[in-house]
């Protein structure tokens, strides 16, 4: 099961993001292959734990826009978020309008 579209675009390139809720993953699939930002969901929490974009794909900004979508989601269910992903806690320090939703294990 997916949830509704969810749509990014630049000037350049439109990007399909899907929410994949059986598969625990935000995803886009770009020229038949998928790239992807996986969490786990406890509760009111979702735990990043992995981005993935096809080697051949990197470099484009895919990886940034699959994670703004996931963040914004997070956003306006009122869930916190765990970065467990590099990339994850890389995005979210470097974008200080998504820092609110961290949530740091004790």
């Amino acid at each position: 099961m997916t949830e509704p579209v969810l749509l990014m675009s630049t000037e350049s390139t439109p990007l399909v993001v899907h929410h994949n809720i059986a598969s625990h993953r935000f995803e886009a699939e770009i020229n038949g292959q998928f790239a992807f930002a996986a969490y786990e969901r406890k509760g009111k929490r979702m735990i990043f734990t992995h981005t993935e974009v096809p080697p051949e794909l990197r470099g484009g900004g895919i990886a940034a826009r699959i994670v703004r979508v996931a963040l914004e989601y997070a956003a306006r269910e009122g869930l916190r978020v765990e970065p467990q992903c590099s990339y994850v806690e890389v995005f979210i320090s470097r974008h200080p309008e998504f820092q609110p939703l961290v949530d740091r294990p004790s």
